[in-house]
């Protein structure tokens, strides 16, 4: 009878402790599941210890062991034991490649101001001569109607600072020169001679066989200076080859005459070395 009994009492035991590891495992599944995925590491899940069939027949195991996971013990640093089942892709690391906006493989190139950029506009090196009048103009064709002729003009003395320019800067008037008009429309040269006042202005009038008709080919000449200082005729618009007559104006009358002008002419001083 006594021995009966101490056998029931080891079977209660061993029953309580099999009670109390389940509980433990199902205390320790239900905080591993509520537990955060965060507190998932790498850590390879422990291997579970494998149930033990009890059988009322076996006697070997005696029930002092206590199990080995006891839920009371456990602390924040230790390591719970994931699910039996974790999950196959945990979120331990965040994507590659995280969805951005990816610009385009090829942006339009920026503008890029040209490698030789035109080059700025540079004034000719020699510019052009400024337009100087001839020596001699050509005869104009503007034509008077038929019309007596009279030719004026002014003579001057060059100074001797221009002397030999064709200039009449610092010149001064000459009082008394001679010039002549030579008409060369007949057989015969026609020749008509005036004399300058003292602002050097003359005046003349052509024989009356000469109109405007024959006007252009009249040329008038210097002849004489009355200062010895100042005698060589200067070819200043023609006065020592022939100065060429200008159409100037036509006064009314009966019959009408046309003015010519002709010049400035002047004189080359003797100037002193």
């Amino acid at each position: 009878m006594g021995k009966a009994l101490l056998i029931v009492v080891h079977v209660c035991l061993v029953l309580a402790g099999c009670s109390f590891t389940v509980y433990g495992e199902q205390v320790y599944t239900e905080s591993s599941m509520a537990m955060p995925p965060s507190h998932y590491h790498t850590i390879t899940p422990a291997t579970a210890p494998s149930p033990h069939h009890h059988h009322h027949h076996h006697h070997s195991h005696p029930p002092t062991a206590p199990p080995a996971h006891a839920p009371s013990h456990h602390h924040h640093h230790h390591h719970p034991h994931p699910p039996a089942h974790a999950p196959a892709h945990t979120p331990a690391h965040a994507p590659a490649h995280p969805p951005s906006h990816v610009a385009p493989a090829h942006p339009p190139p920026p503008h890029v101001a040209p490698a030789h950029p035109p080059p700025p506009h540079v004034a000719p090196a020699h510019p052009p001569p400024p337009h100087v009048a001839p020596a001699h103009p050509p005869t104009p064709t503007h034509r008077f109607p038929r019309s007596l002729v009279e030719v004026q003009g002014v003579v001057y003395c060059k100074s001797c600072k221009y002397a030999g320019a064709d200039t009449l800067l610092g010149a001064t008037a000459v009082l008394g020169a001679t010039v002549k008009l030579q008409c060369n429309n007949t057989k015969y040269p026609l020749n008509v001679v005036g004399t300058t006042d003292k602002n050097g202005y003359f005046r003349i009038k052509a024989p009356k066989t000469i109109t405007s008709y024959g006007a252009h080919k009249c040329k008038l000449f210097l002849v004489t200076s009355p200062s010895a200082s100042c005698a060589k005729p200067s070819n200043l618009h023609g006065g020592a080859t022939g100065a060429v007559l200008r159409p100037e104006s036509l006064s009314a009358g009966t019959p009408p005459v046309a003015l010519y002008t002709v010049g400035p002419l002047a004189f080359e001083p003797k100037c002193p070395h």
